[in-house]
C-alpha cells in the first residue's frame, strides 16, 4: 500500500525523499550571526531521523533583521563559511537542506526565550533600533520602530537577495522567505501595522509591493533549477487585519513571480490576536490556498500524529505537512510514523540493528 506520506515530491528538479518537512525553529544560539556546533546537531539530528527536508531558522539577511542577537544570519561571507559543513551533513543523511532567510522588523532586538524574550534597547549589550514600514509598536512592552525610507526598502529587498546568493554558496538548495509571524514582510502586508501614505502603502497592491519586489528579486538571485518557497501568515485574527482573502490574491502573485511553495501559517502580527488553536488548525488555509491559486502548499500547526499527517495529504489538503515542536519532542518521528503506517524505510546504517527491535 502507498504511503501518501513518504513518497517523493519535486520541487523544480529538486526531488525531496518524502513530504515530511522540519519547519524552521528558532535556536538563539548563533554568536554574530554564525551558527554553532549546536545547529549542526540540532538539524543535523533531524536528517538523521528521516526527515525530507530540514530548514534552518529565520536567518537575518542584515543584523538589524535578527529577532534576537543568538539568531543566524547571512550577511557575510564568514555565515557561509559556518553554514557550509552543516549543510554538507544534512545532505549525507539524504535530507534536502533548506534555509529560512528573513527580516524581524519592528519585533527585532529581543532576548532568547530562556532570558525572559525582553526588549533589548539600543543601550542594552547586544540591541539596536528596529526598523518598520511605520512607526508603530508590535505591543507596549516593545519598541517603537524606525520607518524606513524608501532607499532603505530597497536596500532591504537587495539584502534579501545577496542572503539568497550566500545561501545557494553554502550549499542550501531551498530558500523559503519569512513573510509571516508579524516580521517585516507581513508588517507591510497588513494595514494594522503598515500605515504608510507612499507606493508601499495604503492598497493592496502598495501592502504588498516589499514583499513582491523582495521575492522577484530572490528569485532572479536563484538558479532556474531551484525552488523558492514563501511562509505567510494566512490570517491575523483580527478584525480589519490581513485576512485569508487578501492573502490568496498576493500567493498568486507570489506565484506569477515565480515561487514554487506556499508555507501557510497565521497570526503573530497583532496581541489582540482572536485564536485557539486546535489539531490542524492551520490546515485549512493551505487548502484553500492550494485549491483557489493552484500552488503546492505546505500544512503546519499541530500535527502530532501519523495518521493525521497522512490523511492532511490524501484528502488533498496540502502538498507536504511542515512539523515543529513535535520533531523537537522526538526527532525521529518520521522512522516512527513509516512503521505506524507500514512503510518501509530506510534507517541509518548506524541504527538499523535496532529498527526491528
Amino acid at each position: 500500500m502507498s504511503v501518501k506520506l513518504f513518497e517523493p515530491i519535486q520541487l523544480r528538479d529538486v526531488e525531496v525523499r518524502n513530504r515530511i518537512f522540519v519547519a524552521p525553529m528558532c535556536q538563539y544560539s548563533s554568536v554574530d550571526g554564525v551558527p554553532s556546533d549546536w545547529h549542526m546537531v540540532h538539524l543535523g539530528t533531524r536528517a538523521v531521523g528521516g526527515a525530507g527536508l530540514v530548514m534552518a531558522e529565520a536567518t537575518g539577511v542584515v543584523p538589524e533583521g535578527r529577532i534576537s542577537p543568538g539568531c543566524p544570519g547571512m550577511w557575510a561571507d564568514k555565515h557561509v563559511d559556518a553554514w557550509r559543513p552543516i549543510v554538507d551533513f544534512i545532505k549525507s543523511q539524504g535530507a534536502t537542506a533548506s534555509i529560512q532567510i528573513a527580516h524581524a522588523g519592528r519585533k527585532a532586538s529581543h532576548a532568547p526565550p530562556w532570558e525572559g524574550s525582553g526588549l533589548l534597547s539600543e543601550d542594552d549589550p547586544g540591541g539596536w533600533k528596529p526598523f518598520g514600514p511605520s512607526d508603530l509598536p508590535f505591543d507596549e512592552d516593545y519598541a517603537i520602530p524606525q520607518e524606513l525610507t524608501v532607499d532603505e526598502i530597497h536596500d532591504l529587498t537587495d539584502a534579501f537577495g545577496a542572503a539568497a546568493e550566500r545561501s545557494l554558496a553554502a550549499g542550501f538548495e531551498v530558500i523559503e522567505l519569512h513573510f509571516a509571524h508579524g516580521y517585516l514582510a507581513h508588517e507591510f502586508l497588513s494595514p494594522i501595522s503598515n500605515r504608510r501614505e507612499d507606493e508601499y502603502g495604503g492598497s493592496l497592491e502598495n501592502r504588498a509591493r516589499f514583499a513582491l519586489e523582495t521575492a522577484e528579486k530572490v528569485r532572479e538571485a536563484i538558479p532556474d533549477h531551484l525552488p523558492l518557497l514563501v511562509r505567510i501568515s494566512a490570517s491575523e485574527y483580527v478584525d480589519g487585519g490581513w485576512d485569508l482573502e487578501q492573502s490568496i490574491q498576493l500567493c498568486k502573485w507570489l506565484k506569477d513571480i515565480g515561487v514554487d511553495m506556499i508555507d501557510a501559517s497565521s497570526g503573530g502580527n497583532s496581541p489582540a490576536q482572536k485564536l485557539e488553536p486546535y489539531p490542524g488548525y492551520q490546515v485549512p488555509f493551505a487548502a484553500a490556498i492550494r485549491e483557489q491559486v493552484g500552488i503546492a502548499t505546505g500544512a503546519v500547526g499541530l500535527i502530532t500524529e501519523a495518521h493525521q499527517a497522512e490523511q492532511i495529504l490524501i484528502d488533498g489538503e496540502a502538498d507536504v505537512v511542515l512539523l515543529a515542536r513535535e520533531l523537537l519532542r522526538n526527532p525521529y518521528w518520521p522512522l516512527n510514523a513509516a512503521h505506524e503506517l507500514g512503510h518501509d524505510i530506510k534507517w541509518p546504517v548506524q541504527y538499523e540493528r535496532v529498527k526491528s527491535a
